[in-house]
């Protein structure tokens, strides 16, 4: 069998589990008919759990899976009449009309207990109603786009430093400083802020628009970069300095933490720096700029993933690495493998080299065998030891949902040849 043939085999095999089983699953389960919106708790047999609260953060995830899902070409129609079910319960009851923008946690009718703004969830309201809007062409998803631009730069700039305040009360006054993170800026939510802006100024084309994406690159290119390494800090200070990683008292993911509860300074997310490259060569499309004039922004990232996150001797990729070192933590989570998946290949397309195809093989021979629970449905365990054995089993919960599992199939089909 030539390489062109086994990449033909796997666009086949994807779309066929992404048709079949993924996307099914999540039209048939996700919904709630009785209060409106998505269920989002679901144990490792994919069994609603009894859980009902609504995190935003599912939600608006929710309808984003549905959103790209449809203007990609898949569903019948189905993932559009969801999208638009889905946006419904979030406008209804999500937004703040006193505060501005966007609540943090709902119960199971929409009524909401936890009314923090979290820069996160801002910047998931801006990606996916902009995305809406342009799969769908319902005039809320823009004036919803529009409204959390507004509210982004009105309450979250920060207008000392630069960047994006992330963590703060229902007023927008920021939290305390530590675990409640009032004091702290991340990679992630810049590099969200920018997946966000791309498909914002996709929508609108306002010169705006495309100065404030722009602006965000050259932010964390600048300031959230290893200046030697070229590899990404996880936390830093207002002004810029980076800082060991904590975890937040607002949870929205599950890290690797020492026995002091903080990461290393040296410590990276392989899957995350190369989530950053696959979204920083899109923005560039959007923007109508060549791709390899981010190559030099590429290379360094998709080669440590390439050497020290990819297990060459089981499959896929670690959760978190050292820097310059092998990891001693070898476990595996299911959002790092998708986010791979779509970058390896590109690191491929733009370099033409062996090795960033060989690793995406190798991440997805390990996501296919081990991270896909075929016999549930089709959605992803959330988190394997090294062999591939599992460690949670749980196919959603408060922060996990079809985001990643959906759009790496949706954007991973898009980049192999078709038969």
């Amino acid at each position: 069998m030539t390489q062109a043939e086994e990449l033909t085999g796997i666009h086949d095999r994807i779309r066929k589990y992404f048709e079949e089983n993924l996307l099914p699953f999540w039209m048939i389960n996700g919904p709630d008919p009785e209060y409106g919106g998505f269920l989002s708790y679901f144990d490792q047999a994919g069994r609603p759990t009894g859980e009902t609260t609504k995190t935003f953060l599912m939600q608006i995830r929710f309808l984003y899976s549905m959103s790209s899902a449809h203007r990609a070409g898949y569903g019948g129609g189905e993932c559009e009449r969801l999208a638009r079910y889905g946006a419904d319960f979030i406008l209804d009851n999500f937004w703040d009309e006193e505060e501005e923008g966007w609540v943090w946690i709902a119960d199971r009718d929409g009524k909401p207990t936890v009314r923090d703004k979290v820069g996160y969830g801002q910047c998931f309201a801006l990606y996916t109603f902009s995305e809406y809007f342009l799969a769908t062409g319902d005039p809320r998803g823009r004036e919803a786009a529009d409204r959390t631009y507004a509210a982004i730069h009105q309450h979250m700039v920060d207008v000392r430093h630069g960047g994006y305040r992330e963590l703060m009360e229902e007023n927008w006054e920021p939290k305390p400083a530590g675990p409640f993170g009032g004091d702290r800026k991340s990679l992630d939510v810049h590099m969200h802020m920018m997946e966000a802006l791309t498909t914002y100024y996709e929508m609108t084309r306002h010169p705006t628009h495309r100065r404030r994406l722009v602006e965000v690159i050259q932010l964390i290119l600048t300031k959230m970069l290893h200046p030697d390494n070229g590899l990404g800090f996880i936390h830093f200070s207002h002004d810029w300095t980076p800082l060991p990683r904590i975890i937040f008292s607002t949870e929205w993911g599950r890290d690797a933490m020492d026995d002091s509860g903080q990461a290393p300074m040296d410590q990276t997310s392989p899957g995350h720096n190369v989530e950053f490259v696959w979204l920083l060569l899109r923005a560039a499309d959007i923007l109508g700029i060549p791709r390899s004039d981010y190559a030099g922004v590429a290379r360094p990232i998709c080669d440590h993933c390439v050497e020290i996150g990819i297990d060459h001797e089981y499959g896929g990729v670690y959760a978190d690495t050292p820097m310059g070192q092998p990891t001693q933590i070898t476990e595996k989570q299911f959002w790092q493998q998708s986010e791979v998946l779509i970058g390896m290949f590109d690191a491929y397309l733009l370099f033409g080299e062996q090795k960033y195809l060989d690793a995406f093989l190798n991440v997805y021979r390990f996501l296919f065998s081990k991270f896909i629970n075929h016999e549930a449905g089709g959605e992803w365990y959330e988190r394997l030891d090294r062999k591939g054995n599992i460690i949670d089993g749980v196919l959603a919960h408060a922060w996990k949902i079809n985001y990643h599992t959906i759009r790496s199939m949706i954007q991973t089909l898009a980049r192999l040849p078709p038969p």
